[in-house]
């Protein structure tokens, strides 16, 4: 069926629907039937697939090498396949833990989407009621405004005005006028899809006006369906700290294998000048030396790390309201230097309520006011659904005595001329019972005013005079100074249906009605939020459409400003050049009765001083802004689809205070991924070290499987463990951190370096001590003991070190918090490596011999040296730092 060349009647009975749409049962069988309303979505990776994938890794590939080389020579000299199997078995553990860490993200990242998912405005069982857009069916009745989207493919039953921008589609960048009427072929076959005007299609947006449609196709039955196959898929978006990980991943694979191969060199040369010469023995023992060096250099669990930490982190922020929808975010919001904020519902309350009249028959104003808005009374609550203005409008009006859907009945709508930010005002045309036909028209009093040429008194309307617009412009300031936001109602009487609904045709000769005071309280939580941005270094901005007065009445009392000079009109905006505005830009923290243009003006202003920018924006027109902004933020009560498509932070509650949190949040993950990242590298350096001396002194420390051990269990857990640490109590206290600034910023690279000496200076002694204990001499030689009390030297010294990591300045011993999961890692990792040397089996696997408790001890205590040490290390730290 054509639906474009059908009337709306007949399309309606195609579909089996009404104009007031589905019952709830009906939409659930039909969903049954035709399925949810998405695209088809492309094929996953299969687990054998990723686990290949894990396997590929260069450095996964030498250790395979490694161990088929390890199986030749055992099975050639029939000795123990210990070290093969142990290498394989720690290859592919941790391939499985790739597979299982990846798996894990993913899950994190489509539970996020799914609490963003779209929705829709639908008529089921006669009521609006919002529901998923997947949940969508044919015959149901979707209700659009100016910034939704699109859900799926259907037939206009109901038009105001309605322009749809369907350049995904058909490529053209001009939005569609919309009719309702049925189309002609006007003797073509067929009506081309970008001339179907009163049929609606998935992946559109609505830009302006407002409209009703019945659903007649959804998922791959939609135009966009057709053509799913074709829409290219997203790539996996990786955050700058991940680009810059992979990065020296790669230098630090090149550096090793250059390494390796030196090493491996040099062990041939030396073994070429003793008369033994170089053989087959050589020739695998300096290979497994290279190969020891090459698995303790690469941290294997970094990236993985980072992921999970990254994951989990996005997750903590949707419970907290803020629904991060690019991990670029993440790092970004550390950075957050100004937010530029929306007043109205994320400083305040958004729970408008009507407090004040000014008018002659204020019957008449409260009358006007409700029925030139779209909100609705729900007969059950009797309280208004809608946009909160025209709630506290209707609202009003029903403690009037005047309900919303009797006035409707009364005074049927006809035409109107919607609003928009540019005309900051409203108009709808009515038939009376009389058959009359009434304008009202509601906005902005300064705007409205504008085109009033007379003004009702005792009844009657009169000749607007300067001094009556005098007295109203004063009562206008007077409610203002009082932080309300007033709106003016003015009419306009027709002989008969006005011939166009445009509103330069409709907004002009009106007759003053009166003006509508009302307030929306500030959230309480956002003055504490206030304060806390202001400790943090982070500045807050106010951008409001309201009256200058009311803005500054209500930044005032938040501590946005301390002064009225402090604020700025658009009119103003627009009479400064952009560098006067650049250079004086910091002395402004509100912006009042500003249009969607300038808040783009005020974000390019800020970033061109090299601030770190969020914007807030609901409203279709503050998509620019949004996406020009560092951090774009969407709300998810009152944003439109289009804010939210293009924001890179979607606030589920609305809230100011959800920022400066999402803030805090950000600062502890990218802080803690810093804190695994030093942690790794410098037990990674440790290893490397350690091999490194040994093998230049001339006898073997840790054999390849020994580090395989401590990087999988002593490192990868801790590491993993911190990067849930909780925030420092400082870290909302500090400046914000310059997002120009490499990984090793902050004398990171010091503390790698000289931490990782350290460790290395430690299990040098303890092989020291270790051979000493055994033989009685004082010497660097091979020594069984020596590599026994090495090895758990070096697994403790790595998990106590992982204490002091909790914090990078602070004292262990004042922190007044507790990671559990750390501590868990460390009983965990000190078990399985008490496990290793002590369990015959397992001991005799790994070459280890036996230790007394004289030996225990003494590799202990030198592990548990590293606290005090970082301590000394850190006192000093601090004192410089001051």
């Amino acid at each position: 069926m054509k639906e474009y060349l059908t009337s709306v009647e007949d399309v309606l009975k195609e579909q089996n629907s009404s104009p007031d749409g589905l019952t709830s049962g009906d939409a659930a069988g039909r969903l049954e039937k035709f399925g949810r309303n998405k695209l088809k979505e492309g094929k996953k990776t299969s687990l054998v697939k990723r686990f290949l994938e894990e396997l590929a890794d260069p450095m996964i590939i030498i250790l395979i090498v490694a161990a088929v080389i390890s199986g030749i020579t055992a099975f050639y000299e029939g000795e123990s396949f210990a070290d093969v199997i142990i290498i394989m078995f720690v290859v592919i553990i941790n391939a499985v833990l790739g597979v299982v860490q990846e798996s894990k993200a993913e899950a994190a990242i489509a539970a996020l989407q799914e609490i963003a998912a779209a929705t829709s405005k639908v008529l089921r069982d006669g009521k609006i009621v919002t529901l998923k857009s997947e949940d969508l069916v044919p015959g149901d009745v979707v209700v659009l405004e100016a910034g939704d989207s699109v859900p799926a493919d259907g037939r206009i039953i109901e038009c105001a005005s309605m322009k749809i921008e369907e350049a995904a589609l058909t490529g053209e960048s001009v939005p569609v006028n919309k009719i309702v009427s049925l189309l002609n072929l006007e003797g073509e076959k067929d009506v081309p899809l970008g001339d179907r005007k009163n049929m609606i299609y998935m992946g559109s947006t609505v830009v302006y006006g407002r409209g009703k449609a019945v659903i007649t196709g959804t998922g791959m039955n939609t135009e966009m369906g057709k053509i799913a196959d074709a829409l290219s898929q997203a790539k996996d978006e990786e955050t700058p700290l991940q680009i810059k990980l992979n990065q020296l991943s790669k230098i630090l694979t090149v550096l090793v294998v250059g390494i390796c191969a030196v090493i491996f060199a040099v062990g041939l040369f030396r073994a070429n000048m003793t008369p033994e010469g170089i053989t087959g023995d050589t020739i695998l023992s300096t290979f497994m030396v290279a190969v020891s060096l090459a698995v303790a250099a690469i941290p294997e669990g970094l990236a993985a790390v980072v992921t999970i930490v990254l994951s989990i982190g996005v997750t903590n922020m949707s419970k907290r309201n803020a629904i991060i929808r690019k991990l670029t975010a993440v790092e970004t919001l550390g950075c957050t230097q100004i937010i530029c904020s929306d007043k109205t519902g994320t400083l305040t309350q958004n729970k408008m309520t009507v407090v004040d009249h000014v008018a002659g028959d204020e019957e008449a104003l409260v009358l006007a006011m409700a029925l030139c808005s779209d909100a609705e009374l729900d007969p059950d609550s009797h309280d208004a659904v809608g946009e909160p203005t025209e709630c506290a409008l209707v609202n009003d009006a029903y403690k009037y005595g005047m309900a919303k859907n009797d006035l409707k009945a009364r005074y049927v709508r006809v035409a109107e001329a919607p609003f928009d930010s540019m005309r900051k005002m409203m108009s709808t045309v009515h038939q009376t019972e009389g058959g009359q036909i009434v304008q009202f028209t509601k906005g902005a009093p300064d705007e409205v005013l504008k085109r009033c040429t007379r003004v009702m008194e005792g009844g009657q309307a009169v000749p607007m005079t300067d001094e009556i617009r005098a007295a109203i412009l004063k009562s206008n300031k007077s409610m203002a100074d009082r932080a309300l936001r007033v709106l003016c109602a003015a009419k306009r009487d027709w002989n008969a249906l006005p011939e166009n609904s445009d509103p330069e045709f409709l907004e002009q000769d009106l007759i003053y009605l009166g003006l509508s005071g009302m307030i929306d309280p500030v959230r309480p939580e956002v003055k504490a939020a206030i304060v806390e941005c202001r400790q943090a270094g982070i500045r807050p901005i106010m951008i409001t459409g309201d009256h200058k007065d009311t803005a500054v009445a209500i930044a005032m009392e938040l501590g946005i400003i301390t002064d009225a000079s402090q604020a700025i009109t658009g009119a103003q905006l627009n009479d400064m050049g952009d560098e006067e505005f650049n250079r004086n830009i910091e002395h402004y923290g509100v912006y009042a009765r500003v249009q969607p243009e300038h808040k783009v003006r005020i974000v390019t202003g800020w970033k061109s001083k090299g601030k770190i920018t969020a914007m807030t924006g609901d409203g279709v027109n503050d998509a620019p802004s949004i996406k020009s902004a560092d951090i774009g933020v969407g709300m998810g009560i009152t944003g439109t689809d289009v804010t939210k498509n293009v924001a890179d932070m979607v606030l589920a509650d609305d809230n100011f205070a959800t920022i400066v949190s999402a803030v805090e949040e950000g600062r502890r993950i990218y802080a803690n991924i810093r804190k695994a990242i030093q942690f790794l590298l410098a037990s990674n350096l440790a290893e490397v070290l350690a091999i490194f001396f040994a093998t230049l002194i001339g006898f073997t420390i840790l054999e390849p499987v020994h580090l395989l051990w401590i990087n999988l269990i002593t490192d990868c857990f801790p590491a993993l463990a911190l990067g849930l640490e909780q925030s420092e109590p400082d870290i909302m206290k500090r400046a914000p951190r310059d997002p120009k600034e490499g990984i090793f910023a902050g004398g990171m690279g010091f503390d790698v370096f000289f931490q990782g000496a350290i460790v290395t200076v430690l299990v040098m002694v303890s092989y020291l001590l270790g051979h000493y204990i055994e033989s009685g001499v004082w010497e660097f030689v091979n020594s069984p003991d020596g590599t026994t009390m090495a090895f758990l030297t070096l697994s403790m010294v790595e998990i106590f070190h992982s204490l002091n990591m909790r914090s990078r300045r602070g004292s262990l011993f004042k922190m007044t918090t507790h990671n559990h999961f750390l501590f868990g890692a460390m009983v965990v990792s000190l078990i399985l490596t008490t496990a290793v040397i002590e369990v015959p089996f397992l001991a005799a696997a790994f070459e280890f011999t036996p230790i007394d408790l004289n030996e225990y001890a003494v590799a202990l205590g030198l592990a548990v040296l590293i606290i005090p040490i970082m301590e000394i290390v850190k006192f000093f730290q601090r004192k410089l730092g001051k």
